[in-house]
């Protein structure tokens, strides 16, 4: 999840992984040394249903399981109230941990993600799994700590698979809250950064894809000009800045999409002052070229009309260099 994503040559392909097409099943890939007690593949059964710690079939994690959001507040709110009557298992958290932590690093790296987000049945580069590095506050793309992952499970009130996944209709709900998604919003810049780099600013097409995933609840009017011309980069823009990151959600919230209140004397980025020129000479030019098309297409039915009422013959004359018509 900024590993795999700064240094993927495709960045919006994918969050939590490069290819995302690993098999489901949660084999460990911890090689057992000569009286290792650890057995953490045992917490980690594949979907369909395999033995767990306990002696007992994990449930089978189904489509159901990832429904969209709940339809109210009340009913996320009841949920949480039932999983509050029991606290999760910090054993069984390390346990489901240690399915997908690295053989080396005490963390879940690329690899170990690809297969955690196939065992719950999302796409690496979805929504959800942007909510879950939030709510486990990951700080690098692509890697949960132990800490993360845990301190996460512990905040989600969740220390199985179907838990996690059951969790999600409410984390869905709660990135609706204007708050909540402002919170969301800025952590998912500096998620977006590459820490081992020292990154202050994202790199352009990080950006881009962040921007598209952070607003899949509620896409603002204005976001696709605004990636267009991201995009296009008459600027030259290499970076974005985290002023520049905050501020677009507050042009998002207070600019109609007719830019019409946009004013250059307000304290906006300068880039939000070229963008702002760059998409109204945009649409001045779709304008105007609407219009040539609609003037010639009148003219064409007006064409049409006269030549319904008045049938003319007509012949062509004239040498191969000039040709004249005559009726």
């Amino acid at each position: 999840m900024g590993q795999c994503v700064t240094k993927c040559k495709n960045p919006s392909s994918s969050l939590g992984s490069k290819s995302g097409d690993k098999e489901s099943g949660c084999k460990s890939h911890h090689k057992k040394g000569a009286g290792s007690k650890e057995e953490p593949g045992a917490m980690c059964g594949k979907a369909s249903g395999d033995l767990v710690a306990n002696g007992t079939k994990s449930v089978e994690v189904t489509a159901e399981s990832t429904a969209p959001p709940a339809t109210s507040s009340e009913t996320c709110e009841e949920e949480v109230s039932a999983a509050d009557g029991e606290e999760p298992s910090l054993v069984r958290i390390e346990e489901l941990f240690c399915c997908y932590k690295d053989e080396q690093d005490d963390a879940i790296l690329e690899e170990g993600m690809e297969r955690f987000c196939s065992d719950l049945h999302v796409d690496p580069a979805e929504f959800r799994v942007l909510l879950l590095a939030w709510k486990f506050q990951a700080a690098t793309m692509c890697k949960f700590t132990r800490k993360e992952f845990v301190e996460g499970c512990k905040a989600i009130k969740a220390d199985s698979l179907d838990g996690i996944c059951a969790r999600f209709p409410c984390l869905l709900l709660e990135a609706q809250s204007e708050e909540k998604f402002k919170d969301l919003y800025r952590f998912t810049f500096q998620f977006g950064l590459d820490s081992e780099e020292g990154q202050r600013s994202l790199h352009r097409d990080i950006a881009i894809a962040l921007w598209r995933l952070v607003f899949t609840q509620d896409t603002p009017a204005i976001l696709e000009c605004w990636l267009d011309f991201l995009t296009e980069n008459p600027s030259g823009v290499k970076g974005i800045s985290r002023d520049t990151w905050n501020m677009f959600l507050n042009f998002t919230q207070v600019i109609g999409p007719d830019l019409s209140n946009y004013s250059e004397d307000e304290a906006w980025p300068s880039l939000f002052d070229t963008f702002v020129e760059w998409e109204m000479e945009r649409r001045k030019k779709e304008q105007d070229a609407e219009q040539r098309c609609t003037g010639v297409s009148s003219l064409k039915d007006e064409e049409g009309e006269e030549g319904s009422r008045i049938v003319r013959p007509q012949c062509y004359v004239g040498s191969s260099d000039q040709v004249t018509l005559s009726s």
